[in-house]
């Protein structure tokens, strides 16, 4: 045990004892200690955190995993993923600060965001972050003036049209540039060691990584023609976290195995990196919430006025969490949260 977590951390429970189980008790004690409100709450299982891993390295065995704390930055889960010796993945300051507080080293923390606050830049370099990305030129500009010693990770575009969130629109340079980049950074002294890039989450076809490890690989070619040490291969993320995912996750692993054997075979010296963060955390969290209030509405239907018979209705129920709390992936990913009711109706 690398000394991240201590018993306080969590609650142990007898092998049988389910999510809905405690679910049962904490709602159950909940109510009886308080005639007020109760808010809603989320329950993890973090032995569900500890399936995924073990999983991940059985399926990509030469794939190093990062979490993406941007994802769920929960001290528990952040603890856990610490011991089972995960890297993580950090977006800003914030994130850094999180992950160094509990004592992950610096060697393990990748400043994945292309574009970064000088300031920050500046905490990267003093706090000893020497893993950076970066997909433009100012981008280049901005680690030479604030920490010339980083070690820099390119991050080129994918083909992320059918994924649910295009990242390529934002991050990610195109193939076309690239040359251009790693010219200006060997110009600057900035040493580039490596590629990154993300097909963007849900993406319905595994191909998609392959091409990206085979576009991977001409940019390496790229650098290595420069006369930079390129060593680095990050898959960045995009893993389906539940069961019933538009592809699996073992289609998806199977796809990038070959890819790799094909482009980056195993002892060519490249180091393999995934940044994770739904994979891992989405099927360990249940939400609680109560309903507060219900009504019948009639279902409007085009014509209906014209027929005989009732009109059909529904049920709207009203819970005390919405899209602007702990369903905000309602708005962002487009998810569709499935209910279970925690009581049985008579």
């Amino acid at each position: 045990m690398a000394g991240y977590l201590s018993e306080s951390d969590f609650v142990m429970v007898e092998e049988g004892f389910s999510t809905a189980d405690l679910l049962e008790e904490l709602t159950l004690g909940a109510s009886q200690a308080t005639t007020g409100e109760v808010a809603a709450f989320f329950v993890a299982d973090l032995g569900a955190i500890v399936r995924k891993h073990f999983c991940f390295l059985k399926r990509l065995p030469r794939v190093r995993p990062f979490y993406a704390v941007k994802c769920n930055s929960s001290p528990g889960v952040l603890k856990v993923l610490a011991e089972l010796g995960l890297g993580f993945s950090c977006a800003n300051k914030a994130e850094m600060e999180l992950v160094q507080h509990i004592g992950v080293p610096a060697s393990k923390i990748i400043y994945s965001s292309p574009c970064k606050q000088i300031a920050q830049i500046k905490y990267a370099a003093k706090n000893g972050v020497r893993l950076l990305s970066f997909d433009n030129e100012m981008e280049l500009e901005k680690v030479v003036k604030s920490h010339p010693s980083a070690k820099m990770v390119l991050c080129i575009a994918t083909n992320d049209s059918h994924s649910l969130s295009h990242l390529s629109f934002k991050f990610g340079a195109s193939l076309k540039s690239c040359r251009h980049l790693l010219e200006n950074a060997k110009k600057s002294q900035v040493d580039v060691v490596g590629v990154s890039f993300h097909i963007g989450s849900d993406c319905p076809d595994p191909k998609a990584y392959s091409q990206s490890i085979a576009d991977a690989r001409l940019v390496f070619e790229m650098g290595a023609e420069l006369g930079h040490r390129m060593q680095i291969l990050d898959l960045g993320g995009g893993f389906p976290g539940v069961e019933g995912a538009k592809v699996r996750f073992e289609e998806i692993s199977s796809v990038i195995n070959s890819a790799l054997d094909l482009y980056f075979p195993e002892g060519c010296g490249v180091d393999i990196l995934a940044k994770l963060g739904r994979y891992y955390v989405t099927s360990a969290f249940t939400l609680a919430v109560s309903i507060i209030s219900k009504k019948e509405v009639f279902l409007d239907q085009p014509g209906r006025e014209e027929e005989n018979g009732p009109t059909p209705k529904t049920i709207v129920y009203y819970l005390h969490d919405g899209v602007y709390g702990s369903f905000n992936s309602v708005l962002f990913d487009n998810t569709c949260p499935t209910p279970m009711l925690q009581k049985e109706l008579c």
